[in-house]
């Protein structure tokens, strides 16, 4: 059996000059109620940060999406309660930390 997973998406480093717009973070450090689209996942190479970050993409976290934070636990600033389409989900901290974000355009 073949222990590496492929992705269905582009990693992006954080390090590099081109890694997205200037005003990406991680959806762990994005401010609540806020707009901001998925641009895409942090570069790694752990199998368990591979398989979340699957895990995420099967529940709807690609990029291109438009994401919101609605809520954050008290302790810790964990779990994180994200909206993504119609859905809402609780993530915790470190999975939200795998998912870069960007700032919405405003409409016109």
């Amino acid at each position: 059996m073949n222990s590496t997973l492929a992705t269905p998406w582009t990693p992006v480093n954080a390090a590099e000059p081109d890694a997205g717009p200037p005003s990406t973070a991680g959806l762990d450090a994005w401010p609540p109620q806020v707009p901001g689209v998925i641009h895409g996942y942090v570069a790694t190479e752990d199998p368990e940060s591979l398989r979340t970050q699957r895990r995420l993409a099967e529940l709807g976290f690609l990029p291109g999406e438009t994401v919101r934070i609605v809520a954050r636990g008290w302790l810790r600033r964990s779990p994180v309660a994200v909206r993504v389409g119609q859905s809402t989900f609780a993530l915790r901290a470190h999975e939200a930390a795998l998912l870069r974000v960007h700032a919405a355009e405003a409409t016109r």
